[in-house]
């Protein structure tokens, strides 16, 4: 099975707004966001998403098929660290090592652009997406907040520091 991860920039914009309205439509209660609001966004706006201004998009690859995405950047309230987002594997490709890829790529680019530290929003008892997120240095923190898509739920942050020797 070969995958590959590609970063994509502003030309991407078909390919991320494909993978993501797919993300959206499978799995809507994992984002902040909803397939109709974004099925609105026209290329001007994907196109503004993609700009390296704004972070880093990532998607996998198996084969041909456009398995997953992961996004990061630079929110002005977390003191430099870069928040990986919008992670999301295609069903068909679960447990594959897709999601390893695509956290190891955030990683990588907060690395090149010499970030401190890496946090995520991790809905409570996502048992799953912890464990990958651990795989990988990521630890709990005590910092909740409400879901922005379900009240009812809770997101805690995890984080990841990457200074030398950590």
């Amino acid at each position: 099975m070969r995958i590959s991860v590609r970063r994509l920039g502003p030309d991407d914009w078909q390919t991320w707004r494909d993978v993501r309205l797919a993300a959206l439509a499978e799995a809507p209660h994992a984002f902040a966001s909803s397939l109709a609001k974004e099925q609105g966004y026209d290329e001007a706006g994907w196109r503004d998403w993609l700009h390296p201004d704004r972070g880093m998009k990532a998607v996998a690859y198996a084969h041909t098929d456009a398995a997953g995405l992961v996004g990061a950047w630079l929110p002005e309230d977390r003191h430099g660290a870069v928040e990986l987002y919008s992670m999301w594997v295609q069903p068909s490709w679960r447990g594959r090592g897709i999601g390893d890829l695509l956290v190891t790529e955030v990683l990588d680019w907060a690395r090149e652009h010499h970030h401190k530290r890496v946090e995520l929003w991790i809905v409570e008892a996502n048992l799953i997406a912890e464990r990958l997120y651990q795989r990988h240095g990521f630890r709990a923190t005590e910092e909740y907040q409400p879901h922005p898509g379900d009240p009812d739920l809770r997101e805690r942050v995890m984080m990841r520091d990457l200074t030398p020797g950590q």
